[in-house]
């Protein structure tokens, strides 16, 4: 499995961001990076408050979470969310997520189809018993990065999980997806993995929690949005075409609808309504 990336793919004015919190990414142990993607860390302390922008990839996320000034620690597992998620953040406080690969939550909560949590938070409880406040904070409370990793290590290697084939053909389906920029249309990549369109958009279902197409139109977005936030010199037309669009307008109102501002408005540093 590919170590984690270090682009900022998804995330809305990262440079805003960066500036106001420590983000890290770590690899989970070997044993779980077959499902989990990687770890992301976050601390901040603010003088006033930040709202945060992301543009979420097909992924569920188990986070363990401590705002300082507002209580103690908690944990919620998040599905895919469909537009953008928004998080303020205040005060003093700290994040330890967990992201699982599109496709590797299912083995943790095979009872259920991955569709159950898409564009939902719930207490992580409700899907992990053993994910109590108190385990929470034995995950966010230390001050090193290396014992929140090796307490989400602990956590998630406690847990039963039932390997399963189509979890790993649905993760490298949706890698597929992610890595090639030729694959448009949702019938033409369903052939060229012996599937019938119902078939892939069932294991989508069961596996990822979002359809085929979602998941290009996510990417294809991912794309524009990091493109428009480091060149000022994108040809929209051009891209639109690349990316599989029938013209500019089409791409600007996905963009636009997904983002809250067109592309050239957000590179010219619009943010999001």
């Amino acid at each position: 499995m590919e170590a984690p990336r270090h682009d900022t793919r998804g995330i809305v004015d990262p440079a805003g961001l960066l500036r106001r919190v420590r983000f890290r990414r770590h690899e989970p142990a070997e044993p779980l990076r077959r499902y989990v993607e990687w770890y992301w860390l976050i601390d901040w302390d603010l003088p006033e408050p930040y709202a945060s922008h992301v543009v979420p990839h097909p992924a569920v996320n188990l986070t363990f979470q401590w705002d300082e000034d507002e209580g103690g620690p908690y944990a919620e597992v998040t599905g895919v969310a469909l537009g953008m998620y928004t998080r303020k953040l205040t005060g003093r406080g700290r994040v330890c997520g967990v992201k699982f690969r599109p496709g590797g939550f299912r083995p943790y909560a095979a009872e259920a189809p991955v569709s159950r949590w898409t564009g939902r938070t719930v207490p992580a409880r409700e899907v992990f018993a053993p994910a109590t406040a108190e385990t929470a904070g034995t995950i966010v409370t230390p001050a090193d990065d290396q014992a929140r990793v090796a307490a989400l290590d602990a956590f998630l290697l406690a847990l039963p999980r039932t390997p399963d084939p189509q979890a790993d053909l649905a993760i490298s389906l949706v890698r597929h997806i992610r890595a090639d920029r030729t694959v448009l249309r949702v019938g033409d990549f369903a052939r060229a993995q012996g599937l019938s369109v119902r078939a892939l958009q069932r294991l989508f279902s069961t596996y990822v929690g979002v359809s085929p197409k979602w998941c290009i139109l996510r990417y294809r977005i991912h794309e524009a949005l990091d493109l428009a936030g480091t060149r000022t010199d994108v040809d929209w037309a051009a891209l639109a075409a690349d990316l599989g669009y029938a013209d500019q307008a089409h791409l600007v109102r996905d963009f636009t609808a997904t983002v809250g501002v067109p592309p050239t408005a957000y590179a010219q540093g619009g943010q999001p309504r």
